[in-house]
């Protein structure tokens, strides 16, 4: 491509995008005439029910003498509490993320041999093709570590014999490859943009295959390949909480939406990515961060209640940060009460600030959790309740790990591409109808002009 000279087509561009932006308006109060969902939700946060699925469950609500009242969230992962699975991992090595991909893909949790050889399996797969570091991942590396990835994702199309074959037993292999490459594919990617962009020097560890995934993602990431077991343990934990959550979310319905039409697993999954770069999906953590990262400048005292009070009015205002009016990290598109994925991540984010000497930073996190809920109350007119959702903890999670920002969304999507596999199967498997959702035409039948007698949309 040649190079362009932006600033000479960028007058031409704005007065077209002006034209885009007055022809592509629609009245918002037509949605309430015709009853249409805005977002497929209605005023509470619900979903329109467009499919069925036995891999998760999202419960935020209760039944109290048969009226619904908002209750503590619950997340089901094939009808196991993810609490539960948490809870539950053994003290000594033994790690969940694989053990859950397993369970979302097999609909049961494994016995020590079946999960033995479910590792064996993802640990066969954790290699890359020959040379397709040098020549896709070296080659022109990009800003976004997402589209890294989702291009990566794409190139593997090129190098598989049988890309196209939709049967079962293949879109199953091509998704347990997919699960084992994805921690290479991203570390991989950071690795070229850190070394063309920031100088960096360039260091690619291959991966172990007696490391689970979150040892792999730790020891590729660190020039020294050295972490803790408490960093490993928190880590895998992270990617327990983030690989499903209901066929409802944007990227998983992305997934159902695009494996409807036949297509391949590759083009699938590669949609599914672009979805969950979006900074209202998968890049809200980095929002939080930033968010913090500020409030840590301007305040004074961070444990001065009156202080924080008043920056989160701000925040609401639009008067701090980005001026969106936001406080990143609180609420939740179904939870009201709690986000059991924020609950649980709780519980082990103050043993890793107390290793990592964060403990300061961590309480201002813990204000801010108390506090934000209240004045969202008193300054905003809300539905439902208000809470920390798990975006809240994990970017501060990932940053007391040494992971650098840009790879923040890309750890979202190394635990998300399991229960985005899970879902393709769900849709292949059902061989169901390509789905084709109806849009409303508000747009009046108009009279053909010649072109001598049209007038300009500009005068």
């Amino acid at each position: 491509m040649s190079d362009i000279n932006y600033s000479q087509v960028t007058p031409k561009l704005e007065r077209l995008a002006q034209l885009s932006k007055k022809s592509s308006y629609i009245d918002p109060e037509l949605y309430t005439t015709y009853d249409v969902k805005r977002g497929l939700r209605d005023l509470n946060g619900r979903g329109v029910l467009v499919g069925i699925t036995e891999i998760s469950e999202v419960n935020s609500k209760k039944f109290v003498d048969g009226v619904e009242v908002p209750a503590p969230g619950q997340l089901f992962y094939r009808g196991y509490n993810v609490q539960d699975l948490v809870k539950n991992l053994p003290e000594e090595q033994h790690f969940g993320f694989e053990e859950c991909t397993y369970l979302l893909l097999f609909g049961s949790l494994p016995t020590a041999p079946q999960l033995e050889e479910f590792k064996s399996i993802l640990a066969s797969y954790r290699s890359l093709p020959p040379n397709f570091v040098r020549d896709i991942i070296m080659k022109k590396p990009s800003k976004d570590m997402m589209n890294s990835l989702a291009r990566s994702v794409l190139n593997l199309y090129s190098y598989d014999e049988y890309a196209d074959d939709t049967s079962e037993s293949n879109v199953l292999r091509q998704c347990l490859q997919l699960i084992a490459m994805f921690p290479l594919l991203s570390v991989y990617g950071y690795a070229a943009y850190d070394y063309y962009y920031n100088d960096a020097s360039l260091i690619i560890h291959q991966p172990r295959p007696d490391y689970s995934t979150a040892e792999n993602i730790l020891h590729c990431l660190r020039p020294d390949s050295k972490f803790s077991p408490l960093e490993a343990k928190l880590l895998d934990v992270a990617l327990m909480l983030h690989m499903e959550h209901g066929g409802g979310n944007n990227s998983t319905f992305t997934t159902h939406l695009v494996s409807s039409s036949g297509t391949d697993t590759y083009s699938a999954i590669a949609a599914a990515l672009g979805s969950l770069k979006g900074p209202k999906h998968g890049g809200a953590n980095i929002k939080v961060v930033k968010m913090f990262d500020e409030m840590k400048n301007v305040l004074n005292d961070w444990t001065d209640e009156t202080e924080v009070g008043e920056y989160l009015r701000k925040l609401l205002h639009g008067e701090a940060f980005d001026g969106a009016g936001l406080i990143y990290g609180m609420g939740h598109a179904i939870y009201s009460v709690s986000d059991p994925r924020a609950m649980t991540f709780h519980s082990f984010v103050e043993e890793l600030a107390v290793e990592k000497g964060m403990e300061k930073e961590y309480q201002l996190y813990e204000l801010v959790a108390r506090l934000a809920p209240e004045i969202i109350a008193e300054e905003r007119k809300i539905y439902k309740g208000v809470s920390p959702n798990v975006d809240f903890y994990s970017g501060f999670v990932y940053q007391m790990l040494g992971i650098p920002s840009e790879l923040f969304t890309p750890i979202f999507a190394i635990a998300r591409i399991a229960g985005w596999s899970a879902h393709r199967m769900e849709e292949i498997c059902h061989k169901g109808k390509i789905m084709r959702p109806a849009y409303m035409t508000v747009c009046p039948h108009k009279k053909y002009i010649s072109i001598e007698d049209r007038i300009s949309d500009d005068d």
